[in-house]
């Protein structure tokens, strides 16, 4: 299956957490080192690393690279236990609506607190090895929800699918292209109909670079065409990813899934949410209570690219390393537009923001919302299929999985 050739997102190597950086594809491939843990807190928050089964990897990582820090050696238990309390602290507020990196940092805390007695040394490494099989536990949850999803699915089925549940938003594989990457395999998939999710373009840039990765065939709409789409006659499925579940099946996921579920119910089509236990948080009981991040008014406002230019002449060459030769150079453009160019390899990356919107315009951008549980026909986890009354359905399926409830601080 050509999903193997969809690169993971986020692993350990050498002491360094290693991701892609997913603010510059599908047309720029890096990938960031992460020497530090505060490297990964930046890289959270820029969105280089997203996805709620992501984060909490990444969470998790994050503090496996804190505890690896030869300063720590100063410390003794309680000191150490207090600083790995700030550092988890730290972390999770990055960002406050995916469930998943409050999960993934709260494990490792608990593991430590848990096992204080050991020797610090016995301590750190038991916390990396944890870390470890939290990357490798979250691609087999991810694989369980694919085959449990793939059977909610016909053949010749189409699909919606909003913003990117895939492969980059896990350790490796997905959530909601999980689903969809098994049923291909089983040759259940006749077209993705993908939203592009504005206003950071996930769909456009994400998923629809995996699903084309993957041999998967599928269409590229905007946001405010899917309504038309279902209308047609050419949607039997809405699958999304999940940010946070509460206790009771409402689910924030990204901004515009709210009204996909609307949508879907209207034109009677199944309306399937696809993630793992960890993202629900049984602490909560309605999505009332859900913390909905604000972002940057400048993704609204505009829009970014990035590329690379490989110039066609020596003279072009010339000027262009005269412009990179002590670092990144930031171009300034008339109307407030900017570009940045910096030297990559024999060619030139450029990153550029480019106004769409009136200047000083009043911007309100939301990342997240919230589909009430009423919209919901299914939630597949890694346990399987959970379906009202989610209140009993999901405790049952969170009930010794690992989920958010049982990790409640102490």
């Amino acid at each position: 299956m050509p999903i193997e050739n969809i690169p993971r997102t986020i692993w350990w190597e050498d002491g360094k957490v290693m991701l892609i950086d997913q603010t510059r594809l599908p047309l720029v491939g890096d990938v960031l080192v992460c020497n530090t843990y505060e490297g990964v807190c930046l890289a959270i928050k820029s969105l280089a690393v997203r996805g709620a089964p992501a984060l909490g990897v990444a969470a998790a990582l994050g503090m496996a690279l804190w505890v690896t820090e030869d300063s720590w050696d100063i410390y003794d238990h309680r000191e150490f236990l207090r600083a790995l309390d700030l550092a988890a602290h730290e972390i999770t507020s990055t960002r406050p609506t995916a469930t998943n990196l409050f999960w993934g940092a709260e494990r490792i805390r608990r593991l430590a607190h848990d096992n204080k007695d050991l020797p610090l040394d016995e301590l750190r490494e038991l916390i990396v090895q944890e870390a470890l099989a939290m990357q490798a536990e979250d691609e087999e949850r991810n694989r369980a929800i694919g085959a449990h999803g793939a059977e909610l699915l016909a053949e010749g089925s189409r699909v919606l699918t909003h913003c990117n549940a895939g492969s980059l938003a896990t350790a490796y594989y997905g959530t909601a292209l999980g689903v969809i990457f098994t049923a291909h395999e089983q040759g259940k998939i006749e077209r993705v109909w993908m939203d592009e999710t504005r206003p950071v373009l996930q769909g456009s840039r994400l998923t629809a670079w995996e699903l084309r990765v993957a041999g998967v065939p599928s269409t590229l709409i905007t946001d405010n065409m899917a309504a038309s789409v279902m209308k047609a006659g050419e949607v039997d499925a809405v699958i999304v990813g999940a940010d946070r579940i509460a206790a009771n099946g409402d689910v924030a996921n990204k901004i515009g899934t709210y009204g996909l579920a609307v949508l879907a119910k209207e034109h009677g089509i199944p309306f399937y949410v696809a993630a793992p236990t960890s993202t629900v948080d049984l602490t909560i009981e309605t999505g009332d209570e859900i913390v909905i991040e604000e972002r940057d008014p400048h993704e609204v406002a505009g829009f970014t690219v990035s590329g690379m230019m490989e110039p066609d002449s020596e003279v072009s060459t010339r000027a262009f390393d005269m412009l990179t030769e002590e670092g990144p150079y930031t171009l300034p453009l008339l109307r407030g537009h900017q570009m940045q160019i910096m030297r990559k390899g024999g060619a030139y990356q450029f990153d550029g923001w480019f106004r769409v919107a009136p200047p000083d315009v009043d911007i309100f951008n939301p990342a997240f919302d919230v589909s009430p549980a009423k919209y919901v026909t299914a939630i597949i986890t890694e346990c399987g299929i959970a379906r009202p009354d989610y209140a009993e359905s999901l405790s049952a399926s969170c009930s010794g999985a690992g989920g958010l409830d049982e990790l409640r601080p102490r």
